[in-house]
């Protein structure tokens, strides 16, 4: 049913490693990928967004990224060479033996959505969501911001942006030492990457969100774009049902 996820269900990354992935609905396959720190369950299920999507008609395909949720938490630094969530994404569509859907992801899933377009992936339609310009071409500043916070958990100033990510990152049981080795799979996509391609994309973000740069210059930088804004910041904008409801009616067309 359209409201009920599946049990985990487990797949192997490109190298091996025992990834997780769950699902909701039936119909057209879409392939939503949680942001850093998150996984399927907090950034797509708990607030309704699959459900909403599932409702219009889809197979709400949700993995958690190796280092996160129920996916293995390798420590071994071999395990998070550049581009490995790209690869165990195109490791989940040969498992699934996807041909036609779509794709997309939040924050640190669009980033990973961007390098599998970049590497292949043919999707029909593309989601950037909790994602600017600057967070896809130059992956560099949000590197050095969560090295910053996972080198110095316990001393963030309180209500500071590094300290609401430790308190996110303790809400959802995640593994400093495997989450820090997720920073070094980022791969900046190169703007003219972005500009060729010919998939129609939603740009969705927080209003209040510039923490990945700017939307409206991603939306710009894309040749067939729609630019929606949701409520919220980067943190929040992930618990307001717009978020979901904007997916849904950008994917039913």
């Amino acid at each position: 049913m359209a409201s009920s996820p599946t049990e985990t269900r487990f797949f192997d990354g490109f190298d091996g490693t025992r990834l997780a992935w769950r699902e909701m609905g039936e119909g057209r396959p879409v392939v939503l990928i949680h942001g850093y720190f998150s996984d399927a369950a907090t950034n797509w299920i708990r607030y309704g967004h699959a459900a909403a999507i599932a409702a219009e008609g889809f197979r709400v395909i949700m993995p958690d990224l190796r280092g996160h949720g129920e996916s293995a938490r390798p420590h071994d630094p071999a395990a998070y060479p550049p581009d490995a969530l790209a690869r165990d994404g195109h490791a989940l569509v040969a498992h699934l033996r996807l041909t036609d859907y779509d794709l997309g992801g939040y924050s640190l899933g669009a980033r990973t959505t961007s390098r599998m377009l970049a590497t292949g992936a043919t999707p029909g339609r593309v989601i950037f969501s909790g994602m600017g310009l600057e967070g896809l071409v130059d992956t560099n500043r949000r590197a050095g911001h969560f090295r910053h916070i996972l080198d110095h958990l316990g001393e963030h100033e309180r209500g500071s942006p590094a300290w609401l990510a430790e308190a996110f990152l303790k809400t959802t049981g995640g593994d400093p030492v495997a989450l820090r080795g997720v920073i070094d799979t980022f791969v900046d996509t190169p703007v003219e990457t972005l500009r060729a391609l010919s998939q129609p994309v939603l740009v969705v973000n927080g209003r209040d969100d510039a923490d990945n740069g700017s939307a409206a210059d991603l939306a710009a930088a894309l040749p067939h774009a729609t630019l929606v804004e949701v409520p919220g910041n980067h943190m929040s904008s992930v618990t307001k049902a717009e978020l979901g409801r904007a997916i849904a009616d950008f994917l039913r067309g």
